[in-house]
């Protein structure tokens, strides 16, 4: 499993809204937190190594309502 990470820009008033939806329906996303700057949420995500990231983004992400926009930050390696 590979994990990424995505900042999502919600409407206005729909960022709870958006964490719902991002935990009960999409399948993958591990964890949802609320965060400070241009974007409302960080969405932390696995997906089997051979999945297309960007279709993954397209097809799970971006047909739900309220997002306005994304940005997909896509990680190397995990230091521990």
């Amino acid at each position: 499993m590979h994990p990424f990470f995505i900042f999502v820009k919600c409407e206005l008033g729909k960022a709870y809204d958006v964490a719902a939806d991002l935990i009960e329906e999409v399948e993958g996303v591990s964890e949802v937190y609320s965060i400070s700057g241009p974007f409302e949420l960080l969405v932390k995500v696995y997906v089997e190594d051979e999945q297309d990231i960007g279709r993954y983004v397209n097809e799970q992400i971006h047909k739900l309502p309220n997002i306005k926009d994304t940005q997909t930050i896509i990680t190397f390696n995990a230091f521990t």
